[in-house]
């Protein structure tokens, strides 16, 4: 009796852990759509383009017609993909709405893969900060979400719903990199107190380092949450405070990032 209730108090502190994460998340994303709309899309609807170069390295060119057709393409999906992937991941949607959730699960792989290639695209004819390293973590965090979507789509399509929910994870986390991105770098600034490894070119070590982990330290917290689900109390009672650990960071990052970043260019 003892071993079923410490089991279940596990699942209970995994899932919470689970639930904790989304709800910060939701916020800092919601967050940051609403920044890609009051910055970016208030900057279009005033036909003030050039005002994106305040923030974008290699951003609106004038003249370079397609190279900015891809990038507002590529700012607008990305709220769409933002908006779409915590909704997706909502359990009372896919058991009450099922079809709402095939439909936006459809929505959101091709809207990843769109945006992984205009990415990719724009990093490699545009440039971008952070010189070669940012550019080849931005480059790899694209194919990577490529190869997750269609793996995604695959095992949707043959039923095998297991399989299709740890790829829909893997997707909408390498999907979130540029989120974590900022949120991780405004953690790191505000642990340092001070932009420290960041560089004056905006190519110090941390900028470096994190162009990979921003997607590779989420992904891998998630695959140690994919197994806790299949393992023992420990490795769930581990696994739950850890998440919760990161959780706290994101939240300290998404207060930096919204402070220092987000509404301040929203409000000019």
């Amino acid at each position: 009796m003892a071993e079923k209730t410490v089991a279940a108090r596990s699942v209970k502190a995994l899932r919470g852990s689970a639930i904790f994460w989304f709800v910060v998340a939701t916020i800092g994303q919601l967050a940051f759509v609403a920044y890609i709309a009051g910055f970016y899309g208030r900057a279009a609807a005033e036909g003030d383009f050039e005002r994106w170069n305040k923030v974008l390295v290699g951003g609106y060119v004038p003249g370079g017609l397609a190279g900015n057709i891809v990038l507002a393409a590529h700012l607008l999906l990305a709220a769409v993909i933002t908006l779409g992937g915590p909704a997706q991941l909502l359990p009372w949607i896919r058991r009450h709405h099922p079809r709402l959730h095939r439909w936006n699960g459809r929505i959101y792989m091709l809207t990843a893969l769109l945006i992984s290639l205009g990415g990719l695209y724009m990093v490699w004819t545009r440039g971008t900060a952070g010189g070669p390293s940012l550019r080849i973590g931005i480059s790899l965090n694209g194919l990577m979400i490529v190869g997750a979507a269609l793996m995604a789509w695959r095992f949707a399509r043959m039923r095998r719903f297991a399989e299709h929910r740890r790829w829909a994870l893997r997707t909408f986390t390498l999907a979130s990199g540029v989120w974590f991105f900022r949120v991780g770098l405004m953690f790191w600034i505000l642990a340092n107190r001070g932009p420290v490894g960041i560089g004056p070119g905006f190519d110090g070590p941390f900028v470096r380092a994190w162009a990979f982990g921003c997607y590779l330290v989420p992904l891998a917290m998630l695959e140690l949450y994919l197994s806790a689900e299949r393992r023992g109390p420990l490795s769930r009672f581990a696994t739950a405070a850890g998440l919760g650990l990161l959780t706290l960071a994101a939240g300290v990052g998404i207060f930096g990032a919204v402070m220092a970043m987000w509404l301040p260019r929203m409000l000019h």
